[in-house]
């Protein structure tokens, strides 16, 4: 669900207005922010941001018209509304009606609440109204049997009875005792939400404050890959006074988990594991085995000696479940496709001497799960520490 917001610069509104798509495409990010400072607004930190107009999406997010908003916080809300089903939607509509509520902070933090309210959006199905209401009640989850034995349209009446509705234009609300905790505050970093499978994620936290584990509000979320105007409001957002004061910690990965072991968190670079989640997040699943057979071999110790030998996979060829020279003389025969196999005369196929013979010409070896064989034209340390001018250039710049 897309919300186009059409943003100005409220000291200038004639520097023009520039018109938003949130969420924001990962891929549109950085020409986005350069059309917002180009009228003097985007700021990582600061509401700079003046509501013209808010089309799409939810209604309720008209409230924001005529108020100044932050970029990222938007984006951050806008992620986190479009997850929500058609009777979350309600939810939150409904309660961010009931409570008037047109500040961004607690609009962010009814996301992670509205879901404790009821709404009856139509009285037509009583027995539906009770599911909804019971279901809300039990957090969202109960078993089948436990519902059998419910009766529904009870419960919707006795709820409708209690008379403690509040009539909104998304329905009548009940808040059944909600309240709206302040999982975010203004102007610090985003409380943990995965909006899309990304190839990395890491938690990043400041060098010169002990590590707290269980405190989330030293921690700012990197979903990797991202762009580099989406690192630099992190690092801002975040409060880290330079690029050396940020410290890193893996949380999770959809990399091969021999590439994760292979990082050294305390020593990488944001911008080298940038540059291998970028290369690696399009990646198929066939590709990712054969990079992890290559890591294997060629025993990398940094993000950007893994980034190098992504970027040369073509070099490298993996045969999987071979695990012995039969085995591999057996795949070449039979289904390389590079011999004309008669399987009358299989007896006569001697497949371990064949094997052997090209593992004996081969740059290759035994890995888990199967046999690799790199063909490049130089050693697999001079292919790994790549162009230090590529280097720079794949840096891009990146400074605070």
């Amino acid at each position: 669900m897309i919300t186009q917001a059409v943003l100005k610069n409220g000291s200038h509104p004639e520097y023009g207005v520039a018109t938003i798509p949130f969420p924001i495409p990962h891929d549109q990010y950085d020409k986005i922010l350069e059309m917002l400072e180009d009228i003097g607004i985007g700021d990582a930190v600061q509401r700079d941001c003046m509501v013209e107009e808010i089309n799409g999406g939810l209604t309720v997010l008209k409230c924001l018209e005529g108020n100044a908003i932050n970029i990222d916080e938007m984006n951050y809300l806008a992620k986190r509304i479009e997850s929500f089903d058609g009777y979350e939607e309600a939810q939150f509509q409904g309660m961010a009606s009931r409570l008037g509520t047109k500040d961004m902070t607690d609009l962010i933090n009814l996301t992670f609440c509205c879901q404790k309210a009821t709404v009856i959006t139509s009285f037509n199905n009583l027995a539906q109204v009770g599911y909804n209401h019971y279901l809300t009640l039990k957090g969202g989850v109960a078993p089948s049997e436990e519902l059998a034995n419910v009766d529904l349209k009870e419960v919707a009446r006795s709820l409708i009875m209690e008379g403690n509705g509040y009539i909104t234009p998304y329905g009548v609300v009940y808040s059944n005792g909600m309240q709206i905790d302040k999982v975010y505050t203004k102007g610090n970093p985003f409380p943990y939400y995965r909006y899309e499978d990304r190839a990395l994620e890491v938690e990043m936290t400041s060098g010169m404050r002990p590590y707290n584990a269980e405190n989330g509000t030293d921690k700012t979320w990197l979903f990797l890959p991202m762009s580099q105007g989406e690192i630099r409001h992190a690092l801002l957002r975040s409060g880290l006074v330079s690029v050396d004061d940020m410290r890193l910690r893996f949380s999770d990965s959809t990399m091969p988990e021999v590439v994760d072991a292979a990082l050294d968190f305390e020593r990488e670079g944001i911008m080298d594991l940038n540059r291998l989640a970028e290369v690696v997040q399009n990646m198929s699943e066939e590709q990712k085995t054969t990079l992890a057979a290559a890591v294997d071999i060629a025993k990398p110790e940094t993000a950007f000696e893994v980034t190098q030998l992504a970027i040369n996979l073509p070099q490298f060829v993996f045969y999987p479940g071979v695990d012995s020279a039969k085995a591999y003389g057996k795949y070449m025969i039979q289904e390389s496709g590079r011999f004309e196999f008669d399987p009358e005369l299989e007896e006569f196929y001697d497949y371990e001497k064949y094997g052997q013979l090209r593992l004996d010409h081969e740059d290759g070896e035994f890995v888990a799960g199967g046999y690799i064989v790199y063909e490049g034209a130089i050693p697999l340390d001079e292919l790994m520490k790549g162009d230090p001018v590529e280097q720079d250039k794949q840096m891009g710049g990146m400074s605070m």
